[in-house]
């Protein structure tokens, strides 16, 4: 089983799907039937609808609606509502899905976007900069914003999947611009996998709850944490320090959300 389960990963990851290509092919009789059946359907119709090339979409007869779960979904519209609720001056995003994240708070608000991938679209209500947050912070971007958010982003940086430089630390360099960027008093919204600590090159990094406090200790203060659990259920507004987070609330691959409140630097 453990054979055919690397298998199956190898082959998914060069773009060969074992179970859709099953699914494909249990589907192919009941797509030819209703072809068909369409088809003869349509001597006998009023209306002309000329059929052109063929476009099977197989196994897709027997799927749900949609995704109402996992990390991409909870965490987009948990961020986004709170965004939409405290209506910050300036808001900035760092590396979060234009499709998803982004999509939700340009639909009421304007968002600037940092991210080292190009943005080729121009789209109402994005503002888009291409920039490496692992790179020394421009001047002209301390303390930019009283608002700011980087959700399933700060895993990958320096793992080279994104084009990005090899940096073992990358992830340090990256939340130090974010809070260099941030004014006094400004909130952050970071999401993470959390589980046992580790890499999964070059895929991202998944971080315990005990080191993630580590980092953002004298920088910011906690207001709010959920996590999306193995399952892919939102749990929301947890106690980071209660005795399950020191288990990574018993997560292998979840998704802890912070909202963090920016500290003032002190100076010693």
């Amino acid at each position: 089983m453990a054979i055919r389960r690397k298998a199956r990963f190898w082959l998914t990851l060069f773009g060969i799907d074992i179970r859709k290509f099953k699914a494909s092919i249990a589907d192919f009789p009941a797509y030819r039937r209703d072809r068909a059946e369409l088809k003869k359907q349509a001597k006998t119709s009023t209306n002309t609808f000329p059929f052109s090339k063929s476009y099977p979409c197989l196994a897709e007869r027997n799927v749900d609606s949609g995704a109402a779960s996992g990390h991409y979904f909870h965490q987009d519209l948990l961020v986004a509502r709170e965004i939409f609720k405290r209506a910050p001056e300036r808001h900035v995003d760092i590396g979060s899905r234009i499709d998803g994240f982004v999509a939700h708070v340009a639909c009421f608000r304007e968002i600037e976007v940092f991210d080292i991938r190009p943005l080729p679209a121009k789209v109402p209500n994005i503002s888009f900069v291409q920039a490496d947050l692992m790179s020394p912070l421009d001047s002209r971007l301390v303390e930019y914003c009283d608002s700011l958010s980087c959700l399933h982003a700060l895993e990958h940086f320096g793992l080279g999947r994104y084009g990005d430089q090899v940096n073992f630390d990358g992830h340090i360099l990256g939340l130090n611009n974010l809070y260099k960027i941030l004014k006094p008093r400004g909130r952050l919204y970071l999401s993470v996998p959390i589980g046992k600590q580790r890499i999964e090159f070059n895929a991202h990094r998944v971080f315990s709850i005990a080191y993630l406090l580590e980092l953002l200790e004298g920088k910011f203060t906690i207001e709010k944490f959920s996590y999306v659990n193995d399952k892919g259920d939102l749990v929301e507004d947890v106690d980071v320090h209660s005795e399950p987070a020191s288990n990574n609330f018993h997560c292998k691959y979840g998704c802890g959300i912070f909202e963090l409140v920016k500290l003032p630097e002190t100076c010693d």
